[in-house]
């Protein structure tokens, strides 16, 4: 697809039916203090699986604990992957500052897959919308290459109410088995971005299932999005950040001996500068609020 045509149709997704439904209601929780650091979070929450149910691991046992962990980070900013309705709806339910966005694909079930939450206190709402990524981006629920299942990448345009600083955050969940797909999707999330202005402040989180040196996450880098992980804290590799609710106990390695790395990620493009980033090994008892860690970041707008 022409850049031309891709970008004409980017504003239809934001007008199509299947979006989380209605804003977190108002809460009197303590709001964590106006500064010029934003702190943000990308989480593979996990869908609700039986066979994690058997073992412990099901939404019913980790919905506390993920919100517990969420809420210790003190974050302005939420974007999830895997999320369905029901963990949509109990994090809101415990995270009640927040309002949310996200976009799902045309199923008969409601799943807000991608969700992004946002501080009430902290933003406004400008607009908000996505894109499947695909050949036919406009096309709710298409895929194409070698993509395993359909997905799209979905956004929100903020406007920090303090400053009167816009800037935009971006949070997709690349496929998990086309390789093909995953270089394309990222390629078409780079094209997206490009609309702006080089100096427009953006965030792009995601389950890329995709490390440093594959074509997808060159993609990004090649695009203009900077890493925030490596500009804080250097070019070594973290380690794992999906340990199948093995936490440090997880052997790291694929059923075919392959490596973990780092494929959880937090980039940044534009006026913004990376203060911080951490892999957030947070659980209790050896339990874990998801088979993925999290991660974090904090940035300032400048």
């Amino acid at each position: 697809m022409k850049r031309r045509h891709f970008l004409k149709h980017l504003g239809l997704a934001a007008s199509l039916p299947w979006l989380a439904r209605g804003a977190l209601a108002a809460s009197d929780a303590p709001q964590k203090p106006t500064a010029a650091a934003h702190k943000i979070l990308s989480c593979n929450i996990r869908v609700d699986l039986p066979e994690d149910g058997k073992a412990g691991n099901g939404w019913a046992d980790r919905k506390a604990l993920c919100a517990e962990v969420m809420r210790a980070q003190k974050a302005d900013l939420i974007c999830l992957q895997e999320c369905q309705d029901v963990h949509l709806q109990d994090l809101k339910r415990r995270l009640p500052e927040f309002d949310s966005f996200a976009l799902a694909n045309p199923e008969a079930v409601f799943h807000p897959a991608n969700a992004i939450l946002f501080s009430r206190a902290r933003y406004e709402l400008i607009s908000a919308g996505g894109f499947w990524l695909s050949e036919a981006p406009h096309v709710a629920g298409s895929k194409s290459w070698d993509s395993g299942r359909s997905r799209f990448a979905n956004w929100v345009h903020l406007n920090e109410r303090n400053s009167g600083k816009q800037f935009r955050v971006w949070n997709t969940h690349l496929d998990h088995i086309g390789h093909e797909a995953r270089e394309k999707g990222a390629s078409l999330i780079v094209q997206a971005c490009a609309a702006f202005p080089k100096d427009f402040a953006q965030l792009l989180t995601g389950d890329m299932n995709a490390g440093v040196t594959h074509p997808a996450i060159k993609n990004f880098k090649a695009g203009g999005w900077l890493d925030t992980y490596t500009a804080v804290n250097g070019p070594e590799d973290p380690g794992f950040t999906f340990h199948g609710f093995k936490g440090a106990q997880s052997a790291g390695k694929t059923t075919t001996g392959e490596v973990r790395t780092k494929i959880d990620w937090i980039f940044c493009r534009g006026a913004v500068k990376p203060l911080a980033a951490a892999i957030v090994r947070d659980g209790r008892n050896d339990r874990y609020p998801s088979d993925h860690y999290f991660v974090s970041a904090e940035v300032k707008l400048l």
